[in-house]
């Protein structure tokens, strides 16, 4: 029998090896897998490189990932914004690598991988430091710079319900990088907000397949102030 519900964060992350490509779902504070991200942390893996849209908020999360000095390098679109002191204070110091790549190529670059696409042309980044040293190409009168795939060893995504064989369904914005990188990846963990009874997914409102999925793990809502539940993006 398929059951890929994880009892617990810890024995999801488990085999996490130092050294590993770590795809981080999220867009801004939206979709971030707070509760993995944690749980690498604990779970103590180091010399990591980490693809995310940014480079983490204020010390939680991503931030807090970087701030315990797991990661070696990370590879993101917006790496500096109003709260991110952490990854400013590291990469002055020269403690983080950083390879700033545009949001729409870091898209499709992490669908590559997924897609089995080798390279791609994108006119994204051509005459700029971004295109560094790589092959150019003039397609249609357009210059165009050679991109290549993002692989992980893990990506560690959220979504809103899954069911015991992975099949996933995202919350609004919290879909963002979620369905390539769990694609990209050798193994994917999810967190979700509810398990499901299988059969009960619609399966038009399926983003992600259970066959792009290795872990799933149930996880609560954030509790208010007020008392309430604060239904996370």
């Amino acid at each position: 029998m398929i059951n890929k519900i994880a009892r617990s964060v810890a024995e999801a992350m488990a085999d996490i090896e130092d050294g590993s490509t770590v795809l981080i779902g999220g867009f801004g504070t939206a979709g971030i897998p707070n509760e993995l991200i944690d749980g690498l942390i604990a779970q103590g893996a180091k010399d990591l490189t980490v693809v995310n849209n940014n480079a983490g908020n204020a010390e939680v999360g991503l931030a807090a990932l970087l701030k315990a000095g797991r990661v070696r390098k990370i590879i993101c679109s917006f790496p500096r914004q109003a709260d991110s002191q952490v990854f400013d204070g590291l990469y002055r110091a020269g403690k983080l690598e950083l390879e700033l790549v545009p949001q729409g190529n870091l898209a499709e670059r992490i669908r590559a991988a997924g897609a089995g696409i080798g390279a791609f042309f994108c006119p994204t980044g051509y005459g700029t430091q971004l295109s560094g040293d790589r092959e150019t190409r003039v397609i249609g009168g357009v210059h165009y710079v050679l991109e290549y795939p993002i692989y992980g060893d893990v990506a560690l995504i959220k979504a809103e319900r899954g069911d015991r064989w992975g099949n996933l369904v995202y919350r609004k914005a919290a879909r963002n990088f979620g369905p390539v990188m769990a694609m990209a990846a050798k193994k994917t963990i999810a967190t979700v907000h509810e398990i499901a009874e299988l059969g009960t997914l619609d399966p038009e409102t399926i983003v992600t397949p259970g066959i792009f999925v290795h872990q799933v793990v149930q996880i609560e809502r954030v509790a208010t102030q007020a008392g309430g539940f604060k239904k996370a993006a």
